[in-house]
């Protein structure tokens, strides 16, 4: 069986077999191979039926893999990206803020270790934390070196 002659079903199982897809993204990677009209919808339909795609799942995998990396902000956009259900944004991203600041801490610490030396450092420092979605006041006192809040 050739690639074009794979079902949208199978086409699907194999982008679930390499990571959680949301129903909205196995819609726009998979609408371009639908023949019929209706035909990716029921292949989705039976597929989230027998549990293959699971919203909740795609939501813990993607919070799992980025949030040692990412502040809430930019989990926050990956998650609307996928087509989750807001609510459920809503309440994986407030779980994260409680741990914003240890998080940019160790990020920080990773990539730079000690605090800038002049103030070209210091705006290096910030933008880095700041592009990877950490709040700006968390970034300003990990950059400063203010010790956490405990």
């Amino acid at each position: 069986m050739g690639f074009d002659q794979i079902s949208l079903k199978g086409r699907a199982l194999r982008l679930l077999a390499g990571r959680e897809h949301s129903r909205a993204e196995l819609q726009r990677k998979l609408s371009a191979h639908e023949t019929e009209p209706g035909e990716l919808a029921r292949a989705l339909d039976e597929l989230a039926a027998k549990g293959f795609i699971d919203e909740q799942r795609v939501l813990e995998s993607v919070v799992h893999r980025r949030a040692g990396r990412l502040g809430a902000a930019r989990v926050r956009q990956e998650l609307q990206a996928k087509g989750l259900d807001p609510q459920a944004v809503a309440t994986a991203v407030a779980s994260l803020q409680g741990s914003e600041e240890a998080r940019a801490r160790e990020v920080w610490r990773k990539r730079f270790g000690a605090p800038p030396g002049d103030a070209a450092e210091h705006g290096k420092q910030m933008r880095f934390l700041l592009t990877r979605g950490f709040q700006a006041e968390v970034v300003r006192r990990v950059v400063r070196g203010a010790p956490e809040d405990d």
